[in-house]
Parts: C-alpha cells; structure tokens; sequence
C-alpha cells in the first residue's frame, strides 16, 4: 500500500521532501476562511485504504487543532485505512504538572484530545519536563525523534572552531551529544527563570569562550529571552560573533530581532516550523520514523500507569 502525506499549506516544503524520502503521494489539506472566521477544511484528493500521515506543526495549538480535527474526520470519511499525525513541534508539553490551584494539566489534555483522531503521533525533540516518555501521555504508538545528529552535521560543516553553549544544566545531555557528534568543545551555563520573559543566565567560565566560535544552543526559541541573556554573558573579547542554534523556532513577538540586535551574528533553525532562519532539515529523520511505524503496524495500546505522573 502506498502511503499519503497530507501536509497543511504551510508544510509543502518540508513535505515534498519528507514524500520523496519514503515514496510517499501527497494530497495537500486545503484550509480557507469563511468571512466569520471560521474554517473550511479540504481532503484534496483520494485516500480510501490509505496509510495517511497529516503533516502540520502546532506552534500555534489553539489555531491548529479544530483544522487537523476536520481533517482526519474527513479523511476518515474518505475511507483511510489508519490515520496519523507528524507535527515536528509539538504543543502544550510544558504544562504536566498543576502549579496552582485551578490551573489546567494541558500536556495530557492536548495529548488526549490528539489521540481522538490519530491512530498515531510522529515529533521531533517535544519540550518534555518531568515527563519521561511521550508513552505516558499516549496510548497510540509515538515516535521521538532526536534531531541532535543533523544539528551537528550542520554544525561541522559549516562553522569554524565551534564550542557549543549548552544555556541551562537541563540542555547538558544533548549539548554534550551534538558535540560529540559535531566533535567540537562544549559549556554549559546556568539558568534562573522567573517569569515568561525574565531569564538570569550566568556562565561558569569565560576563559574558556574567548578561542572559537561560540555556538549557543536552545530547544526553543520563545521569547528569545534566554538566547539574549546567554548572548550577555559572553565575553566582550573573543574571535567570533555568536552563533545561536534552534531546533524549533518559535520566535514569539519581535523574539528573532531582538536576538539578532544582541549580538547573534546569525541564527539558524530546523524546519519543525516554518520561519526565516531555518537551514538544517529534519525531513530524512521524520521519514525515519513514519518508516517504522509503517513497517511495525503498530496499534493503540491501553495507557500504562507510571509511578509519579498525575495531574495533581
């Protein structure tokens, strides 16, 4: 059985790519506004007995999740056989834990209203905190795509004497790998947040960071605010401007310039969202995984429980 790729508009890119890694057809999703606002969601082609991957990034989950809702009920209609969904970025996975009285738990909210329609989920490197696993929030099959080997490919050929910037303790484990791959040094700062946008970065040692290029690196670029504080901490002397390196680009409000006029002398995304900076695709990775879940045949499962996840 051939399988289908229906990526959302803005997605064609990384899905023509991501099509011809797995020889996939594409029929796109069609997604116009009536006057009031609301959406008119298209299948734009066959898919009866069809292996359907949806292609559509949630950096804007609230805008996105009634369209990709219409799109598999549609597609269901149409006759496709299992539908899943790849969203190289995946929403709402900060909130697992209740902080306050009368706040929502979003990360198994999202996650459940998602497996409603997807027989199964496909990302790349998803903002998990104390969650482990994504199998603790799914019971339909994932795959966790790890994109630090293109992040160090990327690296390697084409920056000069780099020493990565790992901005927060928690980013040490990666940091650590994509140098290794990349085969280059590597710093870690440390991190205090406070607020949405209010970020104390201190670094450990600026001796180390005068030789080489710094490459800073971050999961997430938001509010950019750790970029920019990390950009600070710097030393004033050194041989070349940063370089900030983001798998998935946010880039909320004005954060991009304001990362720019800090010093960053260029900035450089994954495809995970559709934005200006990126240069390192993830399509092979992604295609990896669809791969394997074509091949395995996978199949929901009941949710297991695991000790320490609750949403209180």
């Amino acid at each position: 059985m051939t399988p289908v790729l229906a990526p959302f508009s803005a997605m064609m890119p990384m899905g023509a790519r991501l099509a011809q890694s797995v020889g996939a057809r594409i029929v796109p999703i069609g997604w116009r506004h009536f006057p009031d606002g609301e959406s008119l969601i298209t299948v734009e082609g066959d898919v009866a007995g069809c292996d359907l991957a949806i292609l559509c990034t949630l950096r804007d989950p609230d805008r996105h999740l009634l369209p990709l809702r219409f799109a598999a009920a549609t597609a269901r209609e149409m006759g496709a056989a299992r539908i899943g969904l790849i969203a190289p970025y995946l929403g709402y996975m900060r909130q697992d834990r209740r902080f306050a009285a009368g706040q929502a738990v979003s990360a198994p909210l999202f996650a459940a209203c998602l497996e409603e329609s997807f027989d199964w989920l496909i990302t790349a490197d998803p903002h998990l905190h104390r969650i482990q696993d994504l199998a603790e929030l799914f019971s339909v099959p994932t795959r966790r795509v790890a994109t630090a080997p293109a992040l160090a490919d990327w690296i390697a050929r084409n920056v000069a004497d780099p020493v990565l910037i790992g901005p927060d303790e928690e980013s040490r484990q990666w940091v650590a790998e994509v140098a290794a791959q990349a085969g280059c040094r590597f710093e870690v700062f440390r991190k205090h947040r406070s607020g949405d946008h209010q970020v104390e970065i201190s670094a450990p040692s600026r001796v180390a960071l005068t030789a080489g290029t710094p490459v800073i690196l971050d999961d997430i670029a938001s509010s950019g605010g750790t970029l920019v504080r990390t950009i600070e901490q710097l030393p004033p002397v050194r041989e070349s401007p940063p370089i900030c390196v983001v798998i998935h680009a946010v880039f909320a409000d004005g954060a991009y310039a304001r990362v720019l006029a800090a010093g960053a002398r260029r900035i450089v995304s994954t495809d995970s969202i559709p934005h200006e900076s990126n240069g390192i695709s993830i399509a092979s990775l992604l295609a990896g995984a669809w791969r394997s879940l074509l091949e395995t045949g996978e199949r929901r499962q009941e949710r297991r429980e695991v000790p320490g996840f609750s949403r209180s």
